[in-house]
């Protein structure tokens, strides 16, 4: 089976002044269910990159002979890295959630280009799903994406992966083993230069979120104690024991003293310090993300944390987690993903950047120079690249088939609606299926399309036709909730899995059918209202006022003038050129 292969390849760095940030750059935020407010598990995912095209990947449930070879494709480049073992049976995905609603998504942070392993046949995008398809758990899913590395070679820079099921949710960070460990001789020892990678993962304390966004974030790690921390050489036996909350690779600091990063005690040791150096970018371009969805949870936690997202003070490191202050809803997670830093000193609205209309967006590349000092854009969690973002929501007093919901998303995550999937169906709406459409194909059925057609003609007079979109995406994602709702009330003692799946493909088909016919009205409503600059007048239920003379005969339209600060900056560029003057 081929596995993704669509992805923008992301190690491309931005420059010098913003070193390790990459131009494929996600965003993770990760809930409890002790932090939520209905007891269920979240965590949010945008796959943003340049020419990854939003659609929603399902692999069926299957059952394998003895003998059966896997197909490894790269999931940023579509080249074939080699064949594994396949399970004798593999799990149900929808996207990026399995049928037992075990979730996983991830964040590119790269680290040391010299442990990229360039024989390995694992690369993170195969991870994740062949993971997903072998697995039942959190904690199971971290021991089977340690021995699927160990086994074959894990072929990608470092990542850190968020996991949940209905019950935890955990941090994984990875890396690769790519150096050779050198002998006395100063050459490779083959003895020691085992397959594999380097990592460690956290289980998040009940009742806080954590969140991570291309920049690894574990510092130190937990000693094993075979209790509450354990290596991958006990993963096998210990993996499901419910105190446990740190597990790393055996090798995991050894590693690092046998290639020369470091030196010291293991309780002095940093995963990230070691692996994946803070760096400017580190702390603006990726950090300041994270900061701001704390921000959204708890603003007296992190606010002094604001010199250290701005890439000013690296000793004054943000924690791994926090407590909320409040119990969060699902609303509060897809607002987590919609942000610009509204309300910061990194406001994206605030600048000339954002031009006389308040666009919080900024066209690569993402640094310049102008008379020899060196800028940067900011890169916000909101991004007008994303491919595709979802909240996985995990419920464990549901039927699993209806328990699990992907709210999936495409395009903008601050202008996008996000639509429940079910994680039992086995039918993919036609809006979200793969093939239909791609970066170079234009498709009318396609969603990624219609939620890019409106969105590309919403920048140009952004804080305008924003207003118009939200409501349009409160409305129906409040319509989606509310009859996710009822559902639970009507489901939630059935017992057949055969009526459970029927149902799910049923509403979830439904309701992504419901958001394209909607989203589609919304484009041909913002057409009409902002047609060449013109902004047509509106009754209080949305409907173009007309005169006595006709329906067919509009009102004047308005001609909102711009803000006086752009107006100045107009007289400042060509004044003298356009100011009036006496007719002599």
């Amino acid at each position: 089976m081929k596995l993704m292969y669509k992805k923008m390849l992301g190690a491309a760095a931005f420059t010098a002044l913003l070193g390790m940030a990459n131009l494929h750059a996600c965003t993770n935020f990760l809930i409890t269910k002790g932090a939520s407010k209905d007891g269920s598990t979240m965590i949010s995912y945008a796959a943003d990159s340049h020419v990854l095209y939003g659609e929603l990947y399902y692999w069926p449930a299957a059952d394998y002979p003895e003998g059966a070879m896997l197909d490894v494709y790269e999931w940023d480049s579509g080249r074939k890295l080699g064949q594994i073992k396949q399970a004798a049976h593999t799990y149900s995905v929808v996207g990026n959630m399995n049928e037992h609603q075990l979730a996983i998504a991830e964040t590119t942070f790269g680290g040391l280009h010299q442990l990229e392993d360039t024989t390995g046949i694992i690369d993170y995008g195969s991870l994740i799903y062949i993971t997903l398809q072998r697995a039942k758990t959190a904690r199971e899913a971290i021991k089977v994406m340690n021995e699927l590395v160990s086994a074959y070679g894990y072929a990608s820079g470092g990542e850190s992966f968020s996991i949940s099921d209905p019950e935890e949710v955990w941090i994984m960070e990875m890396v690769g083993k790519g150096q050779k460990i050198a002998g006395k001789d100063g050459k490779p020892d083959p003895k020691r230069n085992t397959k594999g990678a380097v990592w460690v993962a956290y289980r998040i304390p009940d009742g806080y979120i954590s969140g991570h966004a291309n920049q690894a974030r574990i510092t130190n790690i937990k000693p094993a104690d075979g209790k509450t921390s354990i290596t991958s050489k006990d993963l096998a036996k210990k993996y499901n024991l419910p105190s446990v909350e740190c597990i790393y690779a055996y090798d995991v600091v050894d590693y690092a003293k046998a290639i020369g990063l470091y030196n010291g005690k293991f309780e002095d040791f940093s995963f990230s310090d070691t692996y994946c150096p803070l760096s400017f970018s580190g702390m603006r371009g990726c950090e300041a993300r994270v900061w701001a969805g704390f921000m959204k949870a708890n603003p007296e936690a992190v606010k002094e944390y604001e010199d250290y997202a701005r890439g000013e003070n690296a000793a004054h490191r943000m924690p791994l987690w926090i407590k909320p202050n409040r119990k969060l809803t699902l609303d509060d997670a897809f607002d987590f993903m919609r942000d610009h830093y509204e309300g910061t000193s990194l406001d994206m609205t605030k600048d000339l950047g954002a031009g006389p209309f308040a666009c919080p967006y900024r066209w690569r590349p993402m640094d310049f120079e102008v008379d020899g000092n060196r800028y940067i854009h900011e890169r916000a969690i909101s991004t007008q690249q994303t491919g595709f973002s979802f909240i996985a929501q995990c419920r464990s007093w549901l039927p699993r088939q209806i328990g699990g919901i992907l709210w999936f998303g495409v395009d903008d995550t601050y202008s996008t609606c996000y639509a429940p999937m079910y994680c039992g169906i086995t039918e993919i709406p036609l809006c979200f299926r793969v093939g239909n459409g791609d970066m170079a194909t234009y498709s009318p059925t396609s969603a990624f399309w219609l939620f890019n057609l409106v969105t590309n003609f919403a920048y140009g007079r952004y804080k305008d036709m924003i207003v118009d979109i939200q409501k349009v995406q409160k409305s129906l994602e409040s319509r989606f909730q509310a009859e996710v709702a009822r559902n639970d009330a009507n489901w939630k003692n059935e017992k057949d899995p055969a009526r459970l799946i029927a149902f799910a493909n049923e509403f979830s088909n439904a309701q992504a059918q419901t958001m394209f016919n909607e989203w589609k009205q919304l484009s041909e409503f913002l057409l009409v209202k902002y047609i060449d600059g013109n902004v047509k007048k509106t009754d209080e239920k949305g409907r173009f006022k007309t005169t006595p003379y006709g329906a067919d005969r509009i009102e004047m339209p308005e001609w909102p003038p711009y803000p006086e600060f752009w107006y100045r900056k107009i007289v400042e560029d060509c004044g003298e050129n356009i100011k009036e003057h006496e007719v002599r």
